[in-house]
């Protein structure tokens, strides 16, 4: 959690970047490092996929989650930004080459 009480991403964003940090990430997991419990990353998780920016796939017990890297931001201000190139900001990675 933020030292100075509030931060720049909401938790939709910080659970955005947990999934793609580890694709095969638990909820539980997610909870502890975003500082919420793991119903409401249930719920984010559940609006993710709704609005098509992860995809969510069973795989034995576990789950897969893949950002849709194509999706845009939803708010005018940044709906020039992808998902891709959002997480590759911040986790300072460069873009897959395909």
């Amino acid at each position: 959690m933020s030292v100075g009480g509030w931060t720049f991403l909401s938790n939709h964003g910080h659970v955005l970047v947990c999934l793609s940090r580890d694709p095969h990430v638990r909820t539980r997991d997610v909870a502890t490092a975003v500082g919420i419990t793991e119903r409401a990353v249930q719920h984010i998780v559940r609006d993710l996929v709704s609005e098509g920016y992860i995809e969510k796939e069973k795989v034995g017990r576990r789950n897969h989650y893949e950002v849709v890297r194509s999706e845009r931001f939803r708010h005018e201000l940044e709906a020039g930004v992808t998902l891709g190139a959002f997480v590759d900001l911040v986790q300072g990675s460069h873009p897959p080459t395909t």
